[in-house]
Order: structure tokens, then sequence, then C-alpha cells
């Protein structure tokens, strides 16, 4: 039906909604999948680097180091194909991609799902999304977001943005816009809260901040210790000071609920409980980090799986969402002004982003008996039978949370540690480090991963420590 405004027709039907229920074009979106599964049919386990695609792989990896004036840690450029844990590289090389673009592909290379959504955004009208012009699936991203925070939380809006550390910046700028003229953050020893001249400070490495100012505004508490059993209380007890000697000066308090970059380390709910609550009493904003943990830890937010939703006040995630965003409860949403951007995202990650998140909501993954949970317990399970058994004495300490594995191999020296990534890279296997001493390994661990590829790790782990040995 078609209705008219003075001259101009006004279709009863959006020209999109017909773009969506096109017959034809989802007919070509399934030709184009099929096409895709056929041609990703041969990866099916880790492959040596083809003599033919070598020399012409190797000039574009110089090429990009060239480039951006360092060279890349891997020699990794990606063909554009893979399949679940498993991604092929230009040389013609497979290896088993445990790190996956450090944590982003949560369900491995080529899912579906992901394509399926991804060929459908890209015939929107725009590639890129904005705060202020945004299409429905940056509508649909904050649907699912604020939808999955309200649950176990009063956490009741959702800005998007493009990375982490902008989510981050957003946090920061909210707390103190609300407990202003407090401007003073404390944060963990070992934190990581990504790359920005503020977040770099908030983090803590200081490779990550040579020659950048240091502005004297974050206080550190000492994380987590499991080997020592007064760790909560000196902790607390930090904390007391610092607000003592900083009475109305402290904003926020932000922490991850599982250090990433720091280690992997876990904590117990009764950990944090006390310094949330004294922070509830001091009008202290708590800011949950949860740029790495977000799906991860068998709920969807980690504040689940400790039991901290109630606490929490402002909440960052990135990574498996393809975009970034800032979670915020209405006492602590913004006046107008204090945050915007050209740039919320691409229509293709803003799809692929809600689509993955509808994946993981389906029953299969989430909860104790999901297949997060059951993917720690077998990566666990593996790695403790070589700490056992022939890398006895080279490796230790098997751990993390969910799809966040960690293990420390040669004590956690950081020379031995990076050595071994290398020789486990050469062997088809793709890690990353973690932790500032010990150094240990760390995998970013895709959903879709299946018992035999665990298996397939342990065995490419133990083939490369034993080589190093």
């Amino acid at each position: 039906m078609i209705y008219s405004y003075g001259k101009v027709p006004i279709m009863s039907e959006l020209s999109g909604e017909k773009l969506n229920k096109s017959e034809s074009i989802q007919k070509s979106i399934e030709s184009i999948l099929a096409t895709v599964k056929e041609c990703n049919s041969n990866i099916t386990d880790i492959r040596e680097p083809q003599k033919d695609l070598q020399d012409v792989a190797q000039k574009k990896m110089d090429e990009i180091g060239e480039n951006r004036g360092r060279p890349l840690f891997y020699p990794y450029i990606g063909s554009g194909s893979g399949q679940g844990a498993l991604v092929e590289l230009q040389d013609g090389s497979v290896k088993l991609d445990l790190i996956n673009g450090i944590g982003i592909h949560i369900l491995g290379h080529s899912h579906p799902k992901i394509l399926e959504a991804s060929l459908k955004a890209a015939i929107s009208d725009v590639t890129v999304q904005g705060n202020l012009q945004p299409n429905d699936e940056y509508y649909k991203m904050g649907e699912k977001l604020v939808q999955l925070a309200k649950k176990k939380s009063h956490l009741q809006h959702a800005w998007i943005t493009t990375s982490g550390s902008m989510a981050n910046e957003i946090a920061l700028k909210i707390s103190r816009q609300k407990n202003t003229p407090a401007r003073m953050v404390v944060a963990m020893k070992d934190a990581f809260a990504g790359r920005s001249t503020m977040m770099t400070e908030i983090g803590d490495n200081p490779a990550h901040a040579v020659g950048q100012p240091q502005y004297g505004e974050v206080l550190r508490l000492p994380f987590y210790d499991k080997n020592d059993p007064q760790s909560s209380e000196k902790s607390l007890r930090m904390l007391k000071e610092h607000v003592a000697k900083h009475e109305g000066q402290i904003s926020a308090m932000v922490f991850e609920p599982i250090q990433g970059e720091g280690g992997f380390r876990v904590a117990p709910r009764e950990f944090f409980v006390p310094m949330l609550e004294f922070c509830k009493e001091k009008g202290i904003a708590i800011w949950l980090d949860e740029v790495q943990t977000f799906c991860r830890t068998g709920e969807f937010f980690a504040y689940e799986t400790l039991g901290l939703g109630e606490y929490v006040d402002i909440l960052t995630l990135a990574k498996t969402a393809q975009v970034a965003a800032t979670l915020y409860t209405s006492e602590y949403n913004p006046k107008p002004g204090l945050i915007a951007g050209t740039f919320a995202g691409s229509s293709v990650a803003l799809a692929s982003g809600r689509a993955a998140l509808d994946v993981l909501s389906d029953g299969t993954y989430m909860g104790q008996s999901g297949r997060v949970h059951a993917i720690h317990a077998k990566f666990t399970e593996v790695f403790n039978g070589l700490i056992e058994g022939s890398c006895k004495g080279l490796l230790e300490d098997a751990g993390g949370i969910g799809l966040m594995v960690a293990v420390t191999p040669f004590g956690g020296e950081k020379d031995k540690v990076m050595s071994l990534l290398k020789v486990m890279y050469k062997n088809g296997l793709m890690a990353f480090a973690c932790g500032h001493g010990p150094y240990r390994l760390r995998f970013l661990v895709p959903a879709t991963i299946t018992d035999s590829e665990i298996q397939l790790a342990g065995k490419i782990l133990e083939k490369s420590i034993l080589e190093m040995k």
C-alpha cells in the first residue's frame, strides 16, 4: 500500500525491510555460505607451510613490518579462511588458533551464524555507524547488552564505542563527573586497562608507558594471592588507608574480575565483597573491566560468576562483542555532552557481535553444565596430565577460568616463555603470554573447540616443551 504526503509517495514497508526479507538475497547468502563451507572443507588439521607460497607470504610480512615500523610478533597473515579453532595462513599452513585475535573470535573461524549476519549487514547503506546516525544493527546490539546486563545487576544503559580503551576512558569520565571533584582511581597491581595515555597509567606495566607522563592519579592495591592466607585482609586494609589519606578525592575503584594481562589470575568472591561494600559506603564508583572476561567465565558476565552484580555501577566490555561498550546504572547516567564520538562500529561488527551473543544464548554454552565449563575442565585435565607426567618440573600451575586458560612453563622465566611461544607456533599451535613474573602461556579458547582439538593442543605443547628441554 502507498500513502501520499503532498506529492511524495510514502511506502508502508521500508526499503531496508524489503532487503532483509528478499528471497533472492537470502538465496545468494545461502549460496555464499555453501561455497565457504566447501572451500574450507580441507581445513581439518594443522598443516606445514607450502614451499610455493612461502616467498610471497614472507614478502607481505616484511612489508607490513616496514610499513608499521616493527615486525609482526608471529609470521602470520591469514588467508581469510578457517574452520572453528583452525586457521589457514597465506603461507599455506594451518594453525590451531587458541588466541583468537586476543579474544575477538569467541566462536572461532568461519562460524556460519557470524558469516550470515556479516553478509546481511554488508549490504546495508553504510559501512560504519555512529552515535549520531545509527542503523538497526546498533539498536540490536544495545538491546542485547542491556537485556543481558539487567538480569543480575542494576546496569540499565549501554554506550557503544569501538575499543576497550575507549570504553574504559568513557567509564573514567562517567565516574569523575558523578563524583566530582574526586578524580583519583583505585586500581589493582598488575592490571591492564588499554593503551591510551590514562589507561596505561591505570594499567601496571611500565613497558606500556615508556616516555609517557604520570599524573599521580592512580592508587594501587594488590590483587588476590592464592598463596597468602592474609591476601584479602591486606588489600582491604590498604584500600582503607588510601581512602583515609585521600578522603573525598577517589572517584572509582576499577578492577578486572579475573586479571587478563596480569596472568589469568582468579580471585574468590570473598576477596572482593568487603572492598566493594566499603566503596559503596564511601560513595566510590565500582567499575568492572570485563573487556576480556565478557562471555568467557561460564556466564555472560564475570560478575554473575562471582555473584557481584548488586555492587556494579559501571562496566566495560569488548572483544567478544566485536565492538566495545560502557554499561552503567541510571545513577551514573552522564550529563549530555560528556560522552559522544563519531564511530560506534562497522555495520558488520555490530551485526556479527549481536549474532555471537545470540549463539551463546542458546543454552549450550553458559551455566554450570555448559560447554564453557566443560572446555575448561578438559584443558585443565590435559595440562595437569603433562604437569604430572612428561613435563614434570617444566610445567606448572594450570588454571584460569572458563575459556581463559593459563599454565606456567619453565618457572615463568620470560625469555624461555617467549621462545616457547615461537616453538609452539612452528609446531602448529598459537597462544600468547600473560603475567609479569611469573610469565605464563595464555589461551583464549574458542567456544567451538572440539575435545580432539584440546588433546591436539596438549600434544603440541608437550612436543614444544620437550624440544626446548
